[in-house]
Formats: structure tokens, sequence, C-alpha cells
């Protein structure tokens, strides 16, 4: 029965399904192996399928050492073109109520639409969307599954796509890997606009006094001043001005 046992497990490992006695695809098709290209580069790594040859786990290791930089290069190249609407929104929302509300508040509220249109998009919606596909998930199941994928915890005790007799695997794993990516630069992104919140960004608090007044980029710190209706989270090619001229526009000749 060990040995018996022991047979199943390889067998599994290399792609053989022992559930119902039924021969599903191997592990390696193109769209598993797309997806556990996915999960390796974007450090989720799920587990649940490895290389298992030497020639396999040395491609591996080469293939994660220089795929984890680009792909957070990519990521973050991302973020920063997503980064020009989300500014523009800020802005809008700072021209409507910024007569009425101070600088932080209109910052809280720009944050909160933001993040409750990602929930919403990236994990109810996906969830529900998982519980439907998968028989055997309930919605707590595949909520549970999009949240630990997106922050790239990856414990692999729930894959998709997995099921023995699942339609169309290759285009479902492809699907899934797409939504991984989309995911994951949303996630950044919305970490990103919670950063450039001076207030509830607690890492300035571990900061040294010289690193804290380097940090400081006063393009970003705008809304915190009073008066100041100018919203934007990036730089912009401003003309420089001298901090010693202060003499008002209407008395220059």
């Amino acid at each position: 029965m060990e040995n018996f046992i022991k047979e199943v497990l390889s067998a599994s490992n290399r792609g053989v399904s022992a559930a119902k006695n039924v021969s599903g695809e191997p592990n390696w098709s193109f769209g598993q192996s797309l997806f556990f290209a996915c999960t390796v580069i974007t450090t989720i790594g799920y587990g649940h399928v490895t290389p298992l040859s030497q020639e396999g786990k040395l491609f591996c290791m080469l293939y994660a050492l220089f795929g984890i930089p680009l792909t957070l290069v990519l990521l973050t190249a991302l973020v920063d073109r997503l980064m020009i609407p989300t500014t523009k929104y800020l802005h809008f929302l700072n021209s409507r109520l910024g007569h009425l509300y101070p600088p932080f508040t209109i910052r809280l509220l720009h944050f909160g639409t933001i993040l409750g249109t990602l929930i919403f998009l990236f994990l109810l919606l996906p969830a529900a969307m998982f519980t439907y596909l998968e028989p055997e998930w309930n919605y707590m199941d595949s909520l549970y599954y999009c949240f630990i994928s997106l922050t790239t915890i990856g414990l692999g005790d729930y894959i998709p796509g997995d099921a023995p007799d699942q339609k169309y695997r290759p285009l479902y794993k492809l699907m899934i890997t797409g939504y991984l990516v989309v995911g994951l630069v949303c996630v950044m992104l919305t970490l990103s606009i919670y950063y450039d919140i001076r207030q509830l960004n607690f890492g300035v608090l571990f900061m040294l006094e010289n690193d804290e007044t380097r940090s400081i980029d006063p393009e970003k710190m705008h809304l915190q001043e009073p008066g100041i209706n100018r919203t934007k989270y990036t730089n912009e090619k401003d003309s420089p001005t001298s901090l010693e001229d202060t003499t008002p526009i209407h008395s220059i000749p």
C-alpha cells in the first residue's frame, strides 16, 4: 500500500491525476506553464507545480533571477502611467470640494474611492466568478484565494483550474494569469496613493531628521499647505524660481 501511494504521488507530481480514474492534461501544458511562469516572476509561488529535473530547476533559478527585477520594473512603469488619471481625479475633487474641506479630507476621499473601486473589481467580483467556476469553492474560499494571491503570499492551498474535469484549462489558466498581473498593478497603485498621504505614511516616524528633510517633495506637499489649490502627485517640469525673489508680481514694472 505504501508503494502504491508513492507511485500515485509521483504520478500526480507529473500531472497524472488519480481522481475519478481520469487522464487529464499534463502539468506542463502551455496554459499551466504560463501560469507557473507568472507565479515565479510575481513572487506569488503557489508551489503546486515545481520543476523536477536538474535542468528545469537551473532554468527556473535563472528565469527568476532576471525575470523578477524586470517584472518589478514593468509593474512600476504601469503604475506611473496609471498615476496620471488618478492625479486628474484628485484635481477634479480639489476643484469641486477644495473650498469646503481641508486638503487631508480630500486626499482621504480620493484614496477611499479608488480603494473601494479596486476592492470591488479585484476582490469581490473575481471571488464571485471563482465561486461559480470552481465547483468545490464557496465564496469565502474564493475571496481567500484572491486576497492571498494579490498580496503575493501564495500559500497554494487553493489553485483554480486544477479540477480533473476542468474544461478549457489552458484558456482558463491564461485568464487567471492576466488577472494576477493586472491585480498586482492595482495593488501597487493603491500603495503608491497611500504612500503619498503624508499623515498616513507611518514610515516617516522611523526616518532621521536629515532623511525626512531630503525626502520632502514640495510638489507632493501642496495639499497640506493652506491656500494652495494645485494638486499633483508627480513632479512637473516647471521653470526654476529663486527662493530669494519674494517681490509681489503686481509690483514689478
